[in-house]
């Protein structure tokens, strides 16, 4: 790696529509003055350091890999002092109580608003062609099971960029409650022109649809049980005699998958809102390690029609779809969050909120391996601080 990962996100940069619009790089303000302009929940008195100073520590221990509030005081107390000039940090080191007892306290939808716009507008890539392909937003839950109290745990329903497996907004769904309801408020600051929506069975749901539309996207749903009329209709769609419109073989992870797609458009449509395509996913997964094999078929609606997505558009989005499940698992095995047990307030969807931000600032950087970045910001603190510090 170089050592300043500044020119690696220079190119970050275009006139391309997003889920928030693109900004000149010298418009766009750096990271630390995004976190240092966050509502600050506790009160004037006794303050020895802005907001900003601690979330911007917070955000630099966990980019080294913190996976606690222990770990991330411990940080700040071995940092050197260049690191803690550069971090604003004076004499006195902050505790773990005294993090714990901000990230605890702080307004979370304030917090995911601000970093989640700076992030989308950092994600904007460099496009050549006049009309870009639609940007695909996946929208997808994740319970942080560490903070279960009274049976109860924190979950939290993110949207993310297929591309860069960046969280560009996050809300957290009510207790004793599920997704649906916090669909609506996680995409409501987001610009969706351009942009398609996917998501899984849960979110199959009329008023999301039309909501999704109505604010200018497209959307891609999975589709299950919860729609039987529907699924009625799907299954029963001429599938044979339809030809195979895409395949596609993937390896890893001690197995492989091979992907068959194929695409009806129905007219006048499908008993969906505004779905004027069907399409059909037969996988096939083989597991080497045992030798077992698996068969899966997967239906899908869209409102794309044919001529703003082929077959091929859509099997590069239905995949992209999945990269927030990548996502999850690198928070849980990379980050430690399900083994977390911070519980307090609000404290376990900031921390989540601070490992979001990390993944994107890493994959942004041009992080494949993301435990070999944590590795890299540990024992090159000064290189993370420059991710933060970025003006762009």
């Amino acid at each position: 790696m170089p050592s300043s990962l500044i020119d690696v996100l220079v190119r970050h940069r275009g006139n391309v529509v997003l889920p928030c619009p693109p900004v000149e790089l010298s418009e766009l303000r750096t990271l630390a003055e995004v976190l240092d302009r966050v509502p600050d929940p506790r009160r004037v008195r006794g303050r020895r350091y802005r907001i900003g100073v601690l979330l911007t520590l917070c955000l630099v221990a966990v980019l080294s890999g913190a996976t606690s509030l222990a770990c991330i005081a411990r940080f700040a107390t071995n940092s050197g002092p260049d690191l803690r000039r550069r971090l604003g940090l004076a004499a006195c080191t902050p505790a773990a109580t005294t993090l714990g007892r901000l990230l605890a306290r702080l307004d979370g939808d304030a917090l995911d608003d601000a970093v989640g716009a700076w992030l989308a507008r950092l994600a904007t890539d460099p496009v050549e062609e006049p009309a870009p392909a639609p940007t695909g937003l996946a929208v997808d839950g994740k319970t942080v099971r560490g903070s279960r109290t009274d049976g109860t745990a924190v979950h939290l329903l993110a949207a993310a960029l297929h591309d860069s497996q960046t969280v560009i907004a996050q809300r957290q769904a009510e207790a004793k409650s599920n997704e649906i309801p916090a669909f609506a408020p996680l995409l409501e600051p987001l610009d969706l022109r351009g942009v398609v929506v996917t998501a899984d069975a849960m979110h199959t749901q009329r008023d999301h649809a039309e909501y999704v539309l109505a604010k200018g996207g497209h959307y891609i749903l999975i589709q299950k049980g919860n729609q039987k009329k529907l699924r009625k209709q799907l299954k029963t769609l001429p599938w044979r005699e339809i030809p195979l419109q895409d395949r596609t073989r993937d390896t890893g992870h001690g197995r492989r998958d091979i992907r068959r797609l194929k695409v009806c458009t129905v007219r006048p449509g499908l008993l969906f809102p505004h779905a004027v395509q069907a399409i059909e996913v037969k996988r096939r997964r083989a597991n080497r390690r045992t030798g077992r094999t698996s068969a899966k078929t997967i239906y899908a609606v869209t409102s794309l029609g044919p001529e703003q997505a082929g077959p091929t558009q859509l099997a590069v989005l239905i995949r992209g779809h999945w990269s927030v499940e990548a996502l999850h698992h690198v928070r849980d095995m990379t980050f430690a969050e399900d083994a977390s047990r911070i519980r307090t307030g609000t404290a376990p969807r900031a921390m989540a909120t601070l490992r979001n931000i990390a993944i994107g600032l890493m994959r942004q950087a041009g992080w494949a391996n993301l435990a070999a970045a944590t590795d890299h910001y540990r024992s090159r603190p000064a290189h993370a601080c420059e991710l933060l510090h970025l003006t762009t």
